[in-house]
């Protein structure tokens, strides 16, 4: 018989172990913004529309990974909570302008201090949190190279 595939078991994964760190990570966060009536992704939106505002629809759901599908019922919710407003674009009434509220930019400051306290919590040093982004951003990059090059389909 030809050489058979070694198993690789589900605790030697490294997609399981990022899956279980995610998960967690999640609900850290969850318990985190509970103050903020914020979820995890609702939170990564503001992050995102407070480094740039007004954003697209379109390009926040790039910048996040998310459809149109999933971001505008999410985004409905934060407009509903009084964190962002959604206006048709004056110039291109297809596109949906998102705009944040001065509720949010009054309590940017008190959810980065909340978030930054929780990740205190963990007791990680900075240099090691920085490393580890930098591991999971090269990890990103080559999983992009690989399903943009469809090396998975030829093996």
């Amino acid at each position: 018989m030809a050489n058979e595939p070694t198993p690789r078991l589900l605790d030697e994964q490294l997609c399981f172990a990022l899956y279980s760190a995610s998960k967690k990570f999640t609900h850290f966060y969850q318990d985190a913004l509970a103050e903020f009536k914020l979820t995890y992704p609702q939170y990564i939106t503001m992050l995102i529309l407070w480094e740039k505002s007004p954003m697209t629809v379109r390009d926040l759901g790039k910048r996040l990974n998310l459809d149109s599908g999933t971001l505008t019922p999410l985004l409905k919710r934060l407009e509903k909570l009084g964190w962002v407003n959604r206006n048709r674009n004056q110039e291109d009434e297809r596109q949906v302008d998102i705009t944040l509220t001065d509720y949010a930019l009054e309590q940017r400051d008190a959810v980065y201090s909340r978030v930054n306290n929780c990740i205190d919590l963990i007791g990680m040093k900075q240099s090691e949190y920085d490393a580890m982004n930098d591991q999971l951003e090269r990890l990103q990059t080559e999983l992009d190279r690989v399903k943009n090059n469809h090396l998975i389909q030829n093996h």
